[in-house]
């Protein structure tokens, strides 16, 4: 494995306030993979590319900005572990660089808070940082084969999207994120719709509650039918959509029908390091996660 990376490790909002288990499962895992993190004293929120950006997009940019001029001046690259953090900040750098007037007036925003900024920083998702080490590399690591266990990958819209400011090589259909859940031992399924949004971002789950639920309710069926044994995502807001509208579904119908682990990609791969569940949050799910270890585990 290549020279031990360190980056700024900004953890957006959702993830300390909703999931502290995935942060855990990121700082348990990626020490493991010669990644370092550190932490970014500061931050604020990222802010959100679908709300705020719609609302007043000069503070959006001086916002995300200041984050990224952190990051800059602690001498790091800025990683995270949510999607639309990654999205705004892969366009506010766009906007910076592409636009010398518009860095001049973050520039001017910045200096009266005592920051400089020259937009030299790179914007990257955890997940970039995994998949360049190589799924055969990640695979050479794996020590207990999720063998049993049936996944279905959800990948996000702004992970992927707009491809041009993405650095994954331009697929109708990407693969490199079933690549990496295949590498941990378990099978990735293909299955209907499996790159739709989740329902959440744009603010509607924020505005219109029902909308929002119905469409995650559209894929969590197919999953159902599919008969999968978790669905893994890389974005701790698709995971509060999955895990948060499940409880509601079961709440309004009187029954527990929506069952799927919702399981970020740094636990999966945790559990085929052969780390303890605890350890990668596992036990502090809205939505039991106890048969889907149980079936993980079994051969272990």
């Amino acid at each position: 494995m290549s020279e031990r990376q360190t980056y700024s490790f900004f953890l957006g909002c959702v993830m300390p306030n909703r999931f502290p288990n995935i942060e855990k499962s990121i700082r348990t895992v990626l020490p493991h993979l010669g990644i370092e993190l550190e932490e970014l004293e500061g931050a604020s929120c990222c802010p959100a590319p679908g709300v705020i950006r719609s609302f007043n997009e000069p503070t959006w940019l001086a916002l995300a900005s200041r984050n990224l001029a952190l990051a800059e001046n602690a001498g790091h690259d800025i990683v995270t572990g949510c999607n639309g953090c990654y999205g705004t900040f892969k366009e506010a750098l766009h906007i910076v660089r592409d636009q010398p007037k518009r860095l001049d007036e973050v520039q001017k925003h910045l200096k009266e808070i005592g920051l400089k900024y020259r937009a030299k920083v790179e914007a990257r998702h955890l997940i970039e940082l995994i998949y360049e080490i190589g799924h055969e590399q990640i695979r050479e690591l794996v020590t207990h084969p999720l063998e049993n266990i049936r996944a279905a990958v959800h990948y996000g819209c702004h992970l992927l999207k707009p491809s041009k400011l993405r650095p994954w090589e331009s697929k109708y259909r990407h693969v490199f994120l079933d690549e990496l859940v295949e590498a941990t031992g378990a099978e990735s399924i293909k299955y209907r719709d499996k790159y739709i949004c989740c329902g959440a971002g744009g603010g509607v789950r924020g505005s219109n509650v029902p909308v929002s639920v119905d469409i995650a309710k559209d894929k969590l069926d197919i999953l159902i039918d599919e008969g999968v044994d978790c669905l893994v995502n890389v974005c701790s807001f698709c995971h509060l959509q999955y895990e948060a509208s499940q409880a509601q579904l079961n709440k309004e119908l009187g029954e527990k029908k929506y069952q799927i682990p919702v399981i970020y990609y740094t636990q999966l791969l945790g559990l085929a390091l052969g780390l303890d569940p605890e350890s990668l949050g596992l036990h502090k799910h809205v939505i039991n996660t106890n048969p889907f270890l149980e079936k993980a585990l079994q051969n272990h």
